[in-house]
């Protein structure tokens, strides 16, 4: 093999290399990363758009008011606001988790290799299905109603953020070098 041909298989070699399933699951994970703490950000930035959206969830001020669901809303703007910077400390908490897995990722053997970095991102990618499936879908589209809502119902986007850490999910346990999903 001529030495021109040699080079041209080590620079393809080394360009597939970007098509691996590590490669993917850093994609993916830094992708959640940025999102949650542009997410975090908005909301510490912009405090109050979305906290009258937590508050009216919560409220369930514009749900059908029907009196068999009526009684658990949560009308306290103290604890409103309390649920609104749980919400934030959970973000910035799970963009944090985030952000160290995508940097164990690219780190890789170096910082206790791909099984470190797999349990990050698996660990921040839980933290946004129980925030967006567990909180926004569960809790507040079948608790507080908020599917009855015209004006305040986030369903649609919960159920894009839990499709994009599930996926995300997947690839993550799927990059194992075993092939195991451990």
């Amino acid at each position: 093999m001529a030495d021109g041909e040699e080079r041209t298989g080590t620079r393809l070699d080394r360009l597939l290399r970007l098509g691996t399933p590590p490669v993917a699951a850093t994609v993916l994970t830094g992708t959640v990363a940025l999102y949650m703490a542009l997410v975090a950000f908005g909301n510490i930035t912009d405090f109050d758009t979305n906290r009258q959206f937590v508050r009216h969830v919560l409220a369930m001020d514009t749900t059908f008011r029907d009196p068999d669901l009526m009684w658990r809303a949560v009308e306290s703007p103290v604890l409103q606001d309390a649920a609104y910077v749980a919400i934030i400390v959970w973000e910035v908490l799970t963009s944090l988790v985030l952000l160290l897995a995508t940097w164990l990722w690219i780190a890789g053997p170096r910082r206790g290799g791909p099984e470190r970095a797999r349990r990050a991102s698996t660990l921040g990618l839980v933290m946004v299905l129980l925030l967006f499936g567990l909180g926004f879908i569960c809790i507040g589209g079948e608790w507080f109603a908020m599917w009855q809502s015209s004006d305040w119902n986030g369903l649609d986007a919960a159920a894009r953020n839990v499709a994009l850490a599930a996926f995300a999910l997947v690839v993550v346990r799927l990059a194992s070098p075993r092939g195991d999903g451990r």
